[in-house]
């Protein structure tokens, strides 16, 4: 079945349907990474957003239940230059076409994802209305209707991803060292596996939870999850988080960390076209060395704009722009990095700050 891609900006690109049937608007987006589809496609932070793949060939280790990051898929569609229909390895259970029609995702095939990617690297990325049916539709329509649509700056796109009441992430651990609170913003089911290795004890709370409810559960540290869309948007979030300054070790990641940077009276902006791959190199300011991270965020922190009477530093800068990679403030007791040290997919260059977050917590906890 044909389909088509239509962008805000006038510009078509027609393919072949292989998942899904229907239509679908998002902001068109663009990920580098060679393998990790599955987590790509099941990461909250992907909300509201279509996803181009740049590797050539997606799909030939197929699926399974395991490599998620979610309880479901999170994009609006996937765009792939070739989707493998005859997987090979182990643990695959079913194709990645099965996959999106169970889900109910339309996916594309097809297509020219060079010349797809290097439009929105220069254009920026943009709204986008994909079409996967039968019917004959004018492209002009679509791009209409990619112009319609609402976007991602203003806009709270946490409230669809969060979970709908507190839960325990793994209720039958009966040994562990510190109790985390970790707000749900799109958290990923890997940061929760990591920090549960590491003797924790972890309590996901939705992201409308206030202050006053985290200091009656008394944590031993805080977490800020990683999620969709516009920081700037969550003025309740930033307004509990400023509330929570100080009181418990805190950390943050991705939009966690734009969180944070805003309540503390830092600004945040929109990057032409984002950071989403597994290869950004980031440079670690107080060590001088180098990580390969993991990253999928498209807003920023501004870098001007972190306050001068802040005891608030930068700890990490991205080597490819020079923007904003990580915050801390001993002082308030946080820290913060804006790619995913948890990375699935990605390298594993940054576990560290995991470790980073339980010293914090045991020296706040020894210390009394």
């Amino acid at each position: 079945m044909k389909a088509i891609i239509a962008l805000e900006d006038g510009k078509i690109f027609y393919g072949t349907s292989f998942g899904s049937h229907g239509e679908s608007v998002g902001e068109i987006v663009f990920n580098t990474s060679m393998t990790g589809y599955q987590e790509i496609l099941t990461d909250p932070s992907y909300s509201s957003q279509i996803v181009t793949l740049t590797y050539p060939l997606i799909g030939n280790y197929g699926v399974n239940e395991n490599d998620v990051e979610s309880s479901r898929i999170q994009v609006r569609g996937l765009i792939v230059r070739e989707a493998c229909k005859y997987p090979s390895n182990f643990k695959s259970e079913k194709t990645i076409e099965e996959y999106l029609k169970e889900n109910n995702i339309i996916g594309i095939e097809g297509i020219d994802t060079r010349a797809l990617t290097r439009h929105i690297r220069l254009q920026g990325a943009m709204k986008a209305a994909l079409w996967a049916n039968e019917d004959k539709i004018n492209p002009d329509d679509l791009v209409d209707k990619a112009r319609a649509w609402h976007g991602l700056i203003g806009i709270d796109c946490v409230k669809d991803v969060t979970c709908a009441k507190p839960y325990r992430w793994n209720p039958k651990k009966e040994k562990y060292d510190f109790r985390i609170a970790a707000f749900d913003f799109g958290i990923k089911y890997n940061i929760l596996r990591i920090l549960d290795a590491l003797g924790c004890d972890i309590t996901v709370f939705p992201a409308s939870t206030t202050a006053e409810e985290i200091k009656n559960f008394n944590p031993d540290g805080i977490f800020l999850s990683n999620g969709p869309g516009d920081p700037a948007a969550l003025t309740y979030a930033i307004e509990t988080i400023r509330k929570l300054l100080g009181y418990k070790p805190m950390f943050g990641i991705c939009l966690g960390h734009q969180l944070l940077a805003l309540a503390i009276g830092a600004k945040t902006y929109k990057l032409k076209f984002g950071h989403r791959g597994a290869n950004h190199p980031v440079r670690n300011m107080p060590k001088g060395t180098i990580e390969i991270t993991s990253q999928n965020h498209g807003f920023c922190v501004e870098i001007e704009s972190i306050p001068k009477d802040s005891s608030a530093t930068m700890t990490h800068i991205n080597l490819n722009d020079h923007t904003c990679e990580g915050l801390e403030d001993k002082e308030q007791k946080f820290f913060c990095v804006q790619y995913h040290p948890e990375a699935s997919p990605g390298p594993h260059d940054s576990a560290y700050l995991f470790e980073h977050f339980i010293e914090l917590m045991r020296g706040e906890k020894y210390a009394k």
